[in-house]
């Protein structure tokens, strides 16, 4: 696991209380492991994470984003959505490619719905000339895609679906 991955979960694990993950687990009916860190805890390591490790590269940003998504838990699935929200002006057309694994794994709105309006909408918005037209036939193909996840998020980023939340 990389430094910045390292210090990530440890910093979750320790703002972690097991009574939030037990009330959080059986609010969201999830199969993933809690630590029971609030989301402003996930937040603020994710900012402190980025203090630590300044002028992080695109690829060092995805792989990070990779890192804590590989496990299955929450609070980590949460930090890597959180990551990708923060530094979404470096991800290009290219990286909706692992941000579809996400969706797929997602399993709950409060780790897809991010992704789609926070992430892929404003990544798609900023996109002109091919990689727009790369990124829009991507949403159409996710649109038009089995997985409820995928086309729930083609949907927002494409404003065809307002949120519900």
């Amino acid at each position: 696991m990389s430094e910045a991955g390292i210090f990530v979960d440890a910093t979750l694990q320790a703002e972690g209380d097991p009574y939030r993950a037990a009330a959080e687990k059986e609010r969201l009916g999830s199969d993933l492991r809690f630590y029971g860190a609030s989301v402003g805890a996930v937040r603020g390591t994710i900012r402190d994470a980025g203090r630590r490790h300044p002028g992080l590269t695109h690829d060092e940003i995805t792989a990070l984003s990779s890192e804590l998504w590989a496990m299955p838990v929450f609070e980590r699935r949460l930090a890597a959505v959180v990551l990708l929200q923060s530094h979404v002006r470096v991800l290009g057309n290219t990286d909706l490619t692992r941000i579809e694994g996400f969706l797929r794994t997602a399993g709950l709105r409060e780790l897809a719905d991010p992704l789609a309006v926070d992430v892929v909408l404003p990544l798609t918005k900023r996109l002109d000339g091919p990689g727009r037209a790369r990124a829009e036939a991507v949403l159409d193909r996710w649109a038009g895609d089995g997985d409820p996840w995928l086309r729930r998020a083609a949907l927002l980023a494409t404003g065809r679906l307002e949120q519900d939340l």
